[in-house]
């Protein structure tokens, strides 16, 4: 005789209520059927094999709680993920903005850095501009007493031609003469005079045409790089001269 009452309890635990009732009745059904025709241990095979299937539902659903929190710590993954997302983004724009105050900084200093070069050009003009005139108006004395040359005309700047047939800036000119001898004085100013600056001064005479005339290279400037810059020029043919003898041309 079949335990229903027991059945059902057993299956109530692992189905509920309602599916331990019809599970109870179809039992009970093919038990009342069967009961001429199965042995106890077909019956028993059978309680076995509803056992089973009432553990493997029972590890179904377990298995189905591990998957449900799996999925719930993969959405909270993904929620974080998303979170850090929008701070990168955000810390980009950040970037970018500050990357946008920079250009416009650099922009604005080149901008006065630009305003303040063509201010020192104009000045290192100027300053270039008065030594010159000073020599102009000292340089013939100097020269006279130094050695020995003559000039013909006041000094003055203008053009000349280099090998090339191309236009050349010169500082200092004038036609002088010494001991009968037609000479073109060619000179330039720099305001701190270098060994350097000797020798590209010397290079730029090379390539002038003087129209002929021997070129008498002179150099003035404010000061020096190195105490033995003048006597390197003067060991080079170029007379040189400091500005502060303009003041007291006779010596």
């Amino acid at each position: 005789m079949i335990n229903t009452l027991r059945l059902y309890e057993e299956l109530s635990d692992t189905f509920g209520e309602a599916p331990a009732r019809a599970l109870t009745r179809a039992i009970g059904s093919i038990y009342d059927d069967l009961k001429n025709t199965v042995t106890k241990e077909d019956f028993r095979e059978l309680k076995q094999v509803v056992a089973e299937l009432a553990q493997a539902q029972k590890r179904t659903e377990e298995r189905v709680e591990e998957l449900a929190q799996a999925q719930k710590r993969t959405e909270e993954r993904v929620e974080e993920l998303a979170q850090a997302q929008k701070r990168t983004e955000e810390r980009v724009e950040e970037l970018a903005q500050a990357q946008k105050r920079t250009e416009e900084a650099v922009y604005h200093l080149s901008r006065r850095l630009d305003d303040t070069n063509r201010q020192l050009g104009g000045l290192a003009m100027t300053v270039g501009y008065t030594l010159e005139n000073s020599a102009y108006v000292y340089l013939p004395a100097l020269l006279k007493a130094d050695y020995g040359v003559s000039c013909e005309e006041p000094l003055y700047r203008d053009y000349l031609t280099d090998n090339k047939g191309a236009d050349v800036e010169v500082n200092i000119l004038g036609r002088a003469k010494k001991d009968a001898q037609d000479l073109l004085i060619v000179g330039a100013s720099k305001a701190q005079l270098s060994k350097k600056d000797v020798q590209a001064f010397i290079k730029r005479i090379t390539r002038i045409d003087t129209g002929g005339l021997r070129p008498f290279p002179v150099l003035v400037t404010h000061m020096i790089s190195q105490r033995d810059v003048k006597n390197y020029a003067q060991s080079q043919g170029v007379a040189i001269y400091l500005s502060y003898q303009f003041q007291n041309p006779v010596h």
